[in-house]
């Protein structure tokens, strides 16, 4: 099957770099690209032309949300409700339990996974809360999950997330560490059993992976058997680490070292993990580049960052820098790692805050983050043949229009794209030659339905805060409104009318 589409622009890739075709056409040959130009003139069996649109590489996000909110919630709450998003003691040595049933869980990924088609994902590495399980994830959650990536037609990486410890909230309200270490050996062999299992599938879709929860919830047992079965195995590692001063603090009082040299001694750096963050390292201090300094320990192990620039910025937080990452020789990728899983504000946030930190204004170029969204992604999946479009990689794309009035005018596609536009600019989707998003909507999929199935999901998500709150205190005073609502005010004045007579 040959399908050519053609659009207004097209950021094709010449071997070195992306490059844009103005008029151009993309031709597809079932699951590949054929031809990207102006010139083609060979047999087509289809066409679609796009118009005032942009065609670009699918995005690749190795931090991708697959849980029905990751941000809304505990991007803002005070000091005093903060405490109240994580298990309490009791919960956890008393009453844990899985908020959602095996069949609820399925809904909130497939939720999940529509979001991030409709937002121009095209490859994916998911993340989801663990608060919500009885532990962590389970093999059987992941193998649902990828029955329903598939039925989508997303390219996933993926693997049950696991853990031996858990953040808690103790009885004083301060932060706390508890470890099962047989929950987090059960967790490992269920990770092991999806890269068995990933293997036997032998889908060109699905590749299975390790994705340990934080550093500062594993055992050194658990890193190093991750690290043994990453070399053995030849498996890509995802590990949330480097994240917080918290979290090294944590890590030198429990093992005497901190997180990088915990990364040494574990072996994972010798397994080209994957590393969301990294804020804690500052790549503009003098030295961070010496030799043994921690830019130059990661560049040399030939670790990829994945910044997640939505979510530092919504933690009042930020990369130093992506630029000052970048020129070490550290493999820079992005992921959102929140909802919206939108990539293109994610680049917009991340060139602002990329000039804050350097404070120049030629800082954060559009095009290194577009790269990390797209290249830098396929060098950390090690897969040249995603993140570009050119002849003989794989047929994963997006198309954004660039056609609404409230775009505004037009200068250079890409940018006006991410300065005035978002990934709901996205209008369709191709991974691996077939059609994913078609106009805007996911064929076979009843997104209202899903929609009102997601909201009706989230409020049961949001009612079991309390049973986990350590003062046992209620969804309403743990996520007040912005305003008090209407009846609560009338009730407020009709109490000060009547104290007056």
């Amino acid at each position: 099957m040959i399908t050519q589409l053609t659009a207004r622009y097209i950021l094709g890739f010449d071997g070195t770099q992306h490059v844009l075709v103005t008029d151009g056409h993309i031709v597809l040959q079932d699951d590949v690209v054929l031809y990207v130009g102006t010139g083609y003139d060979g047999p087509v069996d289809e066409r679609r032309d796009f118009g005032q649109s942009l065609i670009t590489p699918g995005l690749i996000d190795l931090d991708a949300l697959t849980d029905i909110d990751h941000m809304i919630f505990d991007s803002w709450p005070t000091p005093e409700t903060a405490p109240g998003l994580q298990w309490s003691r009791d919960y956890f040595e008393n009453r844990r339990r899985d908020v959602f049933t095996p069949e609820q869980r399925q809904t909130v990924r497939r939720f999940a996974l529509a979001q991030l088609a409709l937002h121009g994902v095209t490859t994916y590495m998911p993340i989801a809360s663990e608060i919500h399980s009885s532990w962590a994830e389970t093999f059987d959650e992941l193998k649902g999950m990828t029955e329903t990536s598939l039925d989508i037609g997303l390219r996933g990486f993926l693997g049950p997330a696991y853990r031996s410890g858990i953040n808690v909230t103790d009885d004083d309200g301060q932060r706390v560490i508890l470890f099962d270490e047989e929950e987090g050996r059960k967790g490992f062999e269920d990770a092991l059993r999806y890269l068995d299992y990933a293997a036997e599938l032998d889908h060109p879709l699905v590749t299975g992976v390790l994705l340990p929860c934080r550093i500062e919830t594993l055992s050194d047992e658990l890193m190093r058997s991750t690290a043994g079965a990453a070399v053995e195995r030849d498996a890509l590692v995802r590990l949330h680490c480097l994240q917080s001063p918290a979290e090294d603090g944590f890590l030198t009082r429990l093992t005497g070292r901190t997180t990088l040299e915990q990364l040494v001694d574990s072996g994972l750096l010798d397994a080209r993990i994957l590393i969301p963050h990294g804020i804690v390292i500052d790549a503009l201090e003098p030295g961070a580049t010496e030799d043994g300094a921690p830019l130059d320990v990661l560049a040399r192990k030939d670790v990829s960052i994945i910044h997640c620039p939505l979510t530092s910025f919504h933690y009042s937080s930020a990369l130093k820098s992506f630029d000052a990452f970048k020129a070490a020789g550290v493999n820079m990728c992005l992921g959102t790692d929140s909802f919206p899983p939108d990539l293109i504000k994610g680049i917009d946030v991340g060139t602002h805050l990329a000039r804050l930190a350097e404070k120049r204004l030629d800082a954060g170029k559009i095009s290194d983050f577009f790269d990390a969204a797209t290249l830098g992604g396929a060098r950390a999946l090690r897969r040249e043949d995603l993140g570009r479009l050119s002849p003989g990689a794989q047929a994963d794309l997006m198309v954004a229009s660039l056609s609404d009035f409230r775009d505004g005018t037009l200068e250079d596609p890409l940018r006006t794209l991410v300065l005035n536009g978002s990934a709901r600019n996205v209008t369709d989707t191709y991974v691996a030659g077939r059609p994913v998003v078609v106009d805007g909507a996911l064929p076979g999929i009843d997104l209202e339905a899903l929609r009102a199935e997601g909201q009706a999901l989230f409020e049961q998500m949001v009612a079991a805060y309390s049973e986990r709150d350590y003062r046992g205190r209620d969804a309403g005073e743990l996520f007040p409104g912005v305003y008090p609502s209407a009846d609560g005010v009338r009730e407020a004045v009709r109490i000060e009318e009547g104290a007056a007579q």
